[in-house]
């Protein structure tokens, strides 16, 4: 049976060593014992999912689950857990990114910059022009520019899982993952390599 996700907390990143003694980086999880306390079908709501329910910190949250394609193996009243990813091959991690603040267009869009040589004066960072001629006059939206960079919802897709421990209820997965130590994510099945969780 496929998992059918749930939220974790990311514990920090660590390192594991191969057979010809390469370093691969690792995220630790701890999957959060979770309840599903709800399901909603496309016969009575328009749509299929489940709501789960668990406690992150001190707060009791729900969160609700769409797209999955195996809600028949699952009732109200199952329990989430990291026995739950057995067999689970990849897995996509979602989350908030890790907020940077205000930050100038070369480190928020990876913009090169201007010419470091003589001519250029002060405007070694800048982003280059931002508008036209007269027409249309304005600066059109979406303009890559200087702003807020960061905190945002991010998907990491296709993560191999390393290796599970059902006693600590850990996950571990090779790669990086958004958020910062302690942020909440959720866990959810690979969409892109479903052929490999079955």
């Amino acid at each position: 049976m496929a998992n059918i996700g749930c939220p974790v907390e990311k514990l920090g990143m660590s390192q594991v060593f191969s057979n010809d003694g390469s370093s691969i980086p690792v995220t630790v999880l701890r999957v959060l014992d979770s309840e599903i306390c709800s399901m909603k079908t496309h016969e009575k709501h328009g749509y299929s999912a489940a709501v789960l329910k668990y406690k992150f910190g001190k707060k009791l949250k729900l969160k609700e689950l769409r797209f999955l394609s195996n809600l028949h193996s699952y009732k109200v009243g199952d329990k989430v857990d990291a026995s739950s990813f057995k067999g689970c091959s990849f897995i996509d991690v979602s989350g908030s990114s890790i907020g940077k603040g205000f930050a100038g267009s070369m480190k928020r869009h990876n913009f090169a910059g201007l010419e470091a040589s003589h001519g250029v004066s002060v405007s070694h960072r800048s982003h280059g022009s931002t508008g036209n001629r007269a027409y249309p006059g304005r600066v059109f939206k979406g303009k890559k520019m200087s702003g807020h960079m960061g905190d945002r919802n991010v998907t990491s897709q296709n993560l191999s899982v390393f290796e599970i421990d059902e006693e600590l209820g850990l996950l571990v997965v090779m790669g990086s993952v958004p958020g910062h130590r302690h942020s909440l994510l959720f866990v959810t099945d690979s969409v892109k390599k479903p052929f490999l969780n079955a």
